[in-house]
């Protein structure tokens, strides 16, 4: 990781503001750097903890309850007393190995308040942080070692968020079978019923709210569960063990967040939960190359190929190498292979108990893949599908990593293909096993375990139907992207599958979590049997602005995408990794344009999608250096375009000469996009 003296120095100094004890008190009360923000936590009238936000003077969350319920025990939840408390600052800029940014700035206000329990409800120990930003806070429990409590068993969590103003959400379902991969609703606040995190909304006033989470370790995720009104509580994910969350003292629960703007830029420029999270674990991480890939994933999505052996098998040898010479051609770093392995024959969907991670399909030579890879400056993207099968794949996770590491893999999409609720997992006994939910605490428990193995041998890893990101990507720089939405495969198997507003919803919920591996470049805008997308070309070109992801797919047929070569030629040079990002204009759940530069030299790439109606968007490019003339390559929607027509094709190309202030007037077809290049001159 690169390291910058002046910067690490500067950090230190801000950051060493040693915390000062205050007198036992019934409240406690830290607003943030800027003032606008004001927490206070304390006891209520029965001895419930509680909390409150408030927002440039006014009340955003009104007093609302914290606790947890257990199964083996009283509820943590009334009888207490504030004991005590800490403050304490922070202010750092720390850089990230890669990213939207590559210099993110940390500055808070916290406060650790201290909580006793009544003697005759058992004495027990609480500790609520709360630590505030100019743009959102995040708030979590730490239960200190303490003798009348050594596990928690805890059957769930009462965090609660009893929020005043009225106004829009949009947000998915929690808890349904097909997990995060749904379409977003746009609802009132008070029509959600239980909701997936990030779950956003703008108040009536214009306020940007997004609710999410942080740091989710050994742990279960949480839905956003409406009580009644517009009063919300956390509902963590169940377990096979009747409680949901069983930890040994001492241990701190993930940081429950809620980002802050007074648009939608803040709050998608906004980086609450990177900074929630724990620096660097894994030391030099400069083997985590961003680069963008092809594979063969979009001739079995679109059923022309297929995952199991046979005359219709897709990862062949003589297949794989074709798509390595496609990619060396058009300088993409990676090619995804599906299917390599033994396993795919039969029913895997829920099952995976017939797979192996280290052993290929008699058609399929991984040395030989590998070495030619090499040979052509390519690198194979490696695949482990479960099938949602942990016990399985656990069982082979150490060899399956280890077989990548010494072949020069160094990058895995894992898969955990099964409804919701159908993770296998190992049970207590030999040949026992558990029936687990994705996003509980026994599969994140396996997320970071697979994270952590693979970084031994020096290879990142992309989950697809994962436990919904929450940061760690900054603890650990090898979680390079996960999908956890609906991607670009619904393109494939319907018309119109995913609607013309669908990614410009993704913008603003599930991509403030963190990098998706949408897979977009589909340029045959069509599907399996020619179904069409909701989607335009120049819109295929605006997904690599849009939706951010250290690595970037072009999921099209080689010859679907040679079909366009100016667009491919974008597509080729287009960057992963970026220096600076900008929302220079959006709406959620309308459109969103970004303004990107790259961190290797001095262009900008400016672009992004809209939605089902057109827009005429005015783009400034106040964002640009003083001084310097820019050459701006455009490719825009043709005048008449629309998703919904043959017109889908139909693009505009434009080169023009800009400079810092200027302004350009962009028009977005319904279910259109645009992009453009921003060459550095002198």
């Amino acid at each position: 990781m690169r390291l910058l003296p002046l910067i690490a120095a500067l950090s230190a100094a801000s950051l060493a503001v040693p915390a000062q004890a205050q007198e036992p008190a019934k409240a406690v009360t830290v607003s943030s750097p800027d003032g606008s923000l004001v927490v206070s936590i304390g006891a209520g009238n029965e001895g419930h903890p509680t909390w409150t936000v408030s927002r440039k003077g006014k009340l955003l969350i009104a007093p609302s309850r914290l606790g947890f319920l257990l199964t083996d025990g009283l509820p943590l939840d009334r009888g207490f007393a504030v004991t005590g408390s800490e403050t304490a600052t922070g202010d750092e800029t720390w850089e990230q190995p890669w990213g939207e940014r590559r210099f993110v700035r940390s500055h808070y206000n916290e406060a650790v308040v201290r909580f006793r329990q009544a003697e005759h409800r058992g004495a027990r120990l609480l500790n609520i942080r709360v630590r505030v930003f100019d743009n959102g806070l995040g708030l979590r429990y730490e239960l200190p070692e303490q003798p009348g409590l050594k596990t928690m068993n805890i059957a769930e969590e009462l965090t609660e968020f009893r929020l005043v103003p009225k106004g829009t959400a949009w947000w998915i379902p929690g808890g349904e079978f097909n997990r995060y991969e749904q379409i977003y609703q746009k609802t009132p606040i008070d029509a959600i019923s239980t909701a997936h995190t990030p779950a956003t909304m703008r108040l009536d006033d214009g306020t940007h709210l997004a609710f999410h989470e942080a740091a989710l370790v050994d742990y279960s995720a949480y839905w956003l569960k409406r009580a009644d009104g517009q009063t919300f509580r956390t509902t963590l994910s169940p377990s096979s063990r009747g409680a949901k969350v069983v930890r040994d003292l001492p241990f701190a629960t993930p940081w429950r967040t809620i980002r802050i703007a007074d648009n939608a830029s803040g709050l998608v420029e906004n980086d609450l939960e990177l900074n929630l999270n724990e620096p660097n674990k894994l030391g030099d991480v400069s083997w985590v190359q961003p680069g963008r890939y092809v594979g063969i994933w979009w001739g079995m999505i679109s059923g022309k190929w297929s995952w199991a052996t046979g005359a219709q098998h897709g990862a062949t040898t003589q297949r794989t190498k074709q798509m390595i010479d496609f990619a060396k051609k058009h300088k993409f770093r990676g090619v995804l292979v599906e299917g390599w392995n033994k396993g795919w024959d039969g029913d895997w969907f829920g099952t995976g108990f017939d797979y192996s991670f280290t052993q290929s399909t008699a058609d399929f030579d991984l040395k030989a893949v590998t070495d030619y890879a090499r040979k052509q400056g390519v690198r194979l993207i490696g695949h482990h599908e479960t099938g949602g099968n942990i016990a399985v794949y656990e069982a082979q996770l150490e060899d399956a990593m280890k077989l990548y590491g010494q072949l020069g893999v160094d990058v895995v999409k894992t898969g955990y293909v099964a409804d919701a609720g159908g993770i296998i997992a190992p049970g207590d006994k030999p040949g026992e096993v558990r029936m687990e939910w994705h996003d509980g605490q026994r599969q994140v428990q396996h997320h970071l375990k697979v994270v952590q193995t693979a970084a031994k041998y020096r290879v990142a890893v992309n989950p697809h139907e994962p436990v919904k990101d929450t940061g760690l990507r900054r603890t650990y720089p090898n979680w390079v992207a996960r999908e956890g939405a609906r991607g670009m495969e619904y393109n494939a198997w319907g018309p119109f599958n995913n609607p013309p507003g669908h990614e410009a919803a993704l913008v603003y919920t599930r991509m403030l979590a963190g990098p998706m591996d949408f897979t977009p470049g589909v340029l045959s805008l069509q599907g399996s049997n020619g179904v069409p997308m909701s989607s335009t070309l120049a819109k295929q070109l605006g997904l690599y602005l849009a939706i951010y992801s250290p690595i970037q797919m072009a999921a099209d047929f080689p010859e679907s995408l040679e079909a366009h070569p100016r667009e491919l030629a974008f597509i080729s040079q287009v960057p992963t990794d970026w220096a600076e990002s900008h929302l220079v204009a959006g709406e959620v759940g309308e459109y969103a344009i970004f303004a990107r530069k790259d961190r290797n030299s001095a262009d900008w790439y400016v672009g992004g999608v809209g939605g089902a109606e057109e827009h005429s968007v005015t783009i400034s490019f106040d964002f640009l250096e003083p001084g310097k003339t820019y050459t701006a390559t455009i490719y825009k929607d043709a005048p008449g375009a629309t998703y919904q027509t043959e017109t889908r094709h139909a693009i505009a190309y434009e080169t023009r000469k800009v400079r810092k202030g200027d302004t350009l007037e962009l028009w977005l077809a319904p279910g259109g996009g645009a992009a453009m290049r921003l060459a550095a001159g002198k």
